[in-house]
């Protein structure tokens, strides 16, 4: 068989991939693994018993948004490199302003606040569970970013990888919120990114393995 007529051949049955296959694709994901994650908060940890009064604080709200902003720039990062080619572009820098905001107040408080008061901005009173609980908070979103992104086509795993953990992050630390008493921005700029940055780098070191095709 010639070349021209086994091209011909395989490209016969061909069909259009949907438009927005990725995207669809990991709302699915994050519809069925959101829950499990709020499921985990409020079995096992619970939400804060003065929830409604916090939520007239701002930096209740600054505790909350801050990572679902890490987690939308995840999403958008984790639909564009689930498709062979495709750069992250101005998603990355959507990632980076939510913390470097954070880091930003954190360094404004740390210096306006009396010096015999820092130490316990930084430390608060749970900062030895804070990361991993929401890495916690985090893996079922993880696992079902990393199996969404299976199905697909990522050309750089580690990336895709990565992007899939600041997703998951994101929305780890958003749940987390609900039940965490900290408020002070050096907390959440330490704890919190750091909590974050667990599932960004597990996808980096799991994606080339996980994710080659």
């Amino acid at each position: 068989m010639k070349t021209d007529d086994l091209i011909s051949l395989l490209a016969a049955d061909t069909t259009p991939v949907p438009r927005h296959a990725s995207a669809r694709r990991m709302l699915l994901a994050l519809a069925l693994s959101l829950p499990v994650s709020i499921a985990i908060m409020l079995i096992e940890y619970g939400p804060r018993r003065d929830l409604v009064e916090a939520m007239f604080w701002p930096m209740f709200w600054v505790k909350l948004m801050f990572p679902i902003a890490i987690a939308a720039a995840g999403f958008v990062l984790v639909q564009r490199l689930a498709r062979p080619g495709v750069r992250g572009g101005l998603a990355w820098a959507a990632l980076a302003v939510p913390v470097a905001l954070v880091w930003a107040m954190a360094a404004m408080t740390w210096q306006m606040a009396p010096v015999a008061e820092r130490p316990a901005m930084l430390w608060g009173t749970t900062w030895r569970t804070c990361a991993l609980s929401i890495a916690l908070m985090a893996a079922p979103v993880f696992v079902a970013a990393l199996v969404a992104l299976r199905g697909l086509a990522p050309t750089r795993p580690a990336l895709a990888g990565s992007a899939a953990g600041a997703l998951a992050g994101g929305a780890g630390a958003a749940v987390y919120a609900i039940h965490c008493v900290e408020l002070a921005a050096p907390f959440l700029a330490v704890w919190y990114v750091a909590g974050i940055a667990l599932p960004v780098a597990l996808g980096a070191l799991l994606g080339p393995r996980l994710l080659r095709w």
